[in-house]
């Protein structure tokens, strides 16, 4: 390759990757972001995976962090054709006896659902609302001294505490249900401290912007992100898989958008041996077992209010829930698994031909897990859905095996880049004053294994961007 100069490279075109990139540009310097497969997306990617006309989410979803992101929020995403449906009900959470609880965009509905614990829920999330717009570009960045102490103080009162010991303050099964389907979100067991903020996080999201899908695909928000950094004068390179950085063009600062294990091997020469040893003792997390289907009709739920949410959980009660990921962090692994089951096509007739429907469902497994849950999967759905396995036309199956190699990030199909455990949630990828930077003072990290952590938000390449900015060319950005 030539060897150009560029202030900037960006390594991989995921959410933060995108957003390193735009970051960088928007301040007028040449940046160039490279990625190793023939399209930009990583975790946003949509395909034909199971038939001809059937369009999949190969990884991401749905996207209730999209919205919620001050990142997202600064970049017109409608100018480049993103379009996101906000389905009936944000969520719902369907037990094995055919009923469900629901998430709606209201509070007051939701809580209204809830029956006795109508009030519990209102005290719970209402002044958490309030506070949620001005504690966010805090939440969803590195740890520093907060703008608003007395607003956080009340936030981590909730928020750190074991979901365990959160649920105590509901007593309906509904409540509690909703609350397992939601805390499970931070794929560790629901004992551990801080859990509870993963709910409150997605609960506050679906009652202040929605649990959206893209129109289109996730591919849609990747290519509008691609768009947009290119718009702006920056360069994309696809196919082109780095594993040495001398095998990049000259540059002033390199941002990669890898995990830890990555970083250590692919900038092994540049790196000192002390701090690829802190990277190789990052803890990852654990893996996910996904399914695809092709449908000849929408998911036959019992409970009708399931076929109008875009996402459903399934795991029955809260102690089921909490059973099941406890086991999985033990390396136990169950037939009744908790399963998050996404309907786009539902909403988004692009999704599938005319009259039929896509489905997209993954559990939790230990990470690196060999067995198939296909079965487990598509047994608790009928479950909840009698008839849904007769409707099934074809089926894609990825293990934390191919997950991985479908994206070298998702290691043993770790989707959130590590563990974000409490101990690992704020000093990822190791412990230090700014975790974007590494033992090369011009080697910047900026994926999910840096805070906020994993999902589609872009934050973590929006402040390793904010970082290098700062460093290598004395530029300060206020959000």
């Amino acid at each position: 390759m030539e060897r150009n100069r560029y202030d900037a490279i960006v390594v991989g075109t995921g959410p933060n990757g995108l957003a390193a990139g735009i970051t960088l540009q928007r301040q007028g310097l040449s940046v160039l972001i490279v990625e190793g497969k023939d399209t930009v997306g990583g975790g946003m990617r949509s395909a034909e995976l199971t038939l001809p006309g059937y369009l999949h989410d190969i990884c991401s979803a749905i996207h209730p962090m999209a919205l919620m992101s001050p990142f997202f929020q600064s970049v017109p995403l409608q100018d480049f054709g993103v379009e996101f449906i906000q389905p009936t009900y944000a969520a719902a959470h369907a037990f094995d006896d055919g009923s469900a609880a629901l998430l709606h965009q209201s509070l007051e509905k939701t809580a209204r659902g809830l029956g006795t614990d109508e009030q519990a829920y209102l005290d719970f999330m209402g002044p958490l609302l309030e506070d949620m717009p001005r504690l966010l570009p805090g939440l969803l960045g590195p740890f520093t001294f907060p703008e608003h102490p007395v607003a956080l103080a009340k936030f981590g009162l909730k928020a750190l505490p074991p979901a365990t010991w959160s649920v105590n303050r509901f007593k309906t099964k509904e409540a509690r249900g909703l609350w397992a389907g939601m805390a499970a979100h931070s794929i560790q067991p629901l004992e551990n401290v801080a859990t509870s903020a993963f709910g409150i996080m997605l609960a506050a999201a679906a009652h202040l912007y929605g649990w959206p899908v893209p129109k289109g695909g996730s591919q849609s928000l990747a290519n509008a992100l691609s768009d947009y950094f290119i718009s702006l004068g920056g360069e994309v390179r696809t196919g082109f898989l780095v594993n040495n950085l001398k095998e990049l063009p000259e540059s002033k600062v390199i941002l990669m958008d890898v995990t830890p294990k990555q970083l250590a091997r692919i900038a092994a020469d540049e790196l000192s041996a002390s701090y690829r040893g802190r990277l190789n003792s990052y803890r990852y997390g654990s893996g996910v077992f996904k399914v695809d289907w092709a449908l000849d009709e929408p998911i036959p739920f019992t409970s009708e209010v399931c076929k109008g949410a875009g996402t459903v959980h399934l795991g029955n009660t809260f102690e089921d829930i909490a059973r099941y990921e406890s086991g999985i962090s033990k390396h136990i692994e169950s037939d009744k698994p908790f399963i998050l089951l996404a309907q786009q096509s539902a909403f988004d007739p692009t999704r599938a031909p005319e009259g039929k429907h896509t489905a997209w469902a993954y559990c939790h497994v230990p990470n690196g897990s060999t067995r198939d849950m296909t079965a487990a999967i598509e047994n608790q759905i009928e479950l909840v859905a009698p008839g849904f396995k007769d409707l099934i036309k074809e089926k894609h199956i990825m293990g934390p095996a191919q997950i991985e190699a479908y994206n070298p990030n998702y290691i043993g199909g770790d989707i959130n880049g590590g563990v974000q455990d409490i101990f690992q949630l704020y000093s990822r990828p190791v412990l230090s004053v700014s975790p974007y930077r590494t033992s090369a003072s011009n080697i910047y990290i900026c994926s999910s294994s840096t805070p906020p952590g994993g999902g589609v938000h872009g934050m973590c390449g929006y402040h390793a961007a904010s970082q290098a900015l700062k460093d290598i060319f004395k530029i300060q950005i206020p959000f």
